[in-house]
């Protein structure tokens, strides 16, 4: 079996992992569509690599109003690789206590919000605390995990939890341990990693089951959709309407911050 052929395999297996969650899914999707219906936010963290997913969330094509994607560039922004803006730092400031609650103090959470929190590891200081702060201000929170790798890692927060101690529901990407499923004869590591694979069935998964519901309570979202499909006209009112929806439900979150219980 050739190197492709191998990662091709392990990735039908994610498939297969993801589709054993499907009543988690559901579960998740049920939080997320009370959330949107009551015309609040779920938000949507990670940190690393993690932020792929908060984006293949929302905003995308095939994604809707909803979605609150929190993407921390000081923590995400890896193409410089090193020196200013690196990757070293980044990865020293997925790991400072007391960053996640200066994040959120930029927003003043509801009660029915929901939240998605994304960590391949489920053991980095700011996810975890992330989850922390969101429960602690009565916010549902989903954690999406690569289960294996996480169960394998050593946390680094101060108390040694884990982002799945911290959630109300956790879904696994099915990920090896390491996340890289490919092994190379002569190579004595592992390559090509498969928890972004998985995470994203994942979130696409419960972004349709979230549009089914809304769709059914007489609330149809508002699609990004390309041109190619509908058309430039209604694709550009489609994507106007989207994007001030979003405005619209965000707004609420800044309005309050700095009065009183806040």
């Amino acid at each position: 079996m050739s190197p492709a052929e191998s990662y091709l395999q392990r990735s039908a297996a994610l498939l297969e992992r993801v589709r054993a969650q499907l009543p988690l899914i559901g579960q998740a999707a049920d939080l997320f569509s009370r959330t949107i219906l009551a015309g609040q936010m779920v938000h949507v963290f990670g940190s690393g690599h993690s932020r792929i997913l908060v984006e293949e969330m929302w905003p995308r094509y095939g994604s809707f109003p909803g979605f609150n994607p929190i993407v921390e560039l000081s923590l995400t922004f890896h193409n410089l690789v090193v020196g200013a803006n690196g990757q070293r730092q980044a990865m020293f400031l997925e790991n400072v206590s007391g960053l996640a609650a200066r994040i959120l103090r930029n927003f003043d959470l509801k009660a029915g919000d929901s939240a998605l929190i994304v960590s391949s590891s489920g053991c980095n200081v700011v996810p975890v605390e992330m989850a922390e702060e969101f429960q602690r201000r009565g916010v549902k929170v989903v954690a999406l995990i690569s289960k294996d790798h996480a169960e394998a890692s050593i946390s680094r927060h101060p108390a040694g939890k884990k982002l799945q101690d911290c959630a109300d529901l956790v879904l696994d990407t099915g990920a090896p341990v390491g996340d890289a499923m490919v092994r190379i004869e002569g190579l004595d590591t592992p390559v090509a990693p498969g928890s972004t694979v998985g995470g994203c069935i994942l979130v696409n998964a419960i972004k349709a089951e979230v549009a089914q519901r809304l769709t059914a309570a007489g609330r149809p979202p508002r699609v990004l959709t390309a041109g190619a499909l509908v058309g430039g006209a209604r694709a550009a009112e489609l994507f106007e309407a989207a994007y001030d929806e979003h405005a619209r439900r965000i707004a609420p979150y800044y309005a309050g911050l700095g009065a009183a219980g806040a």
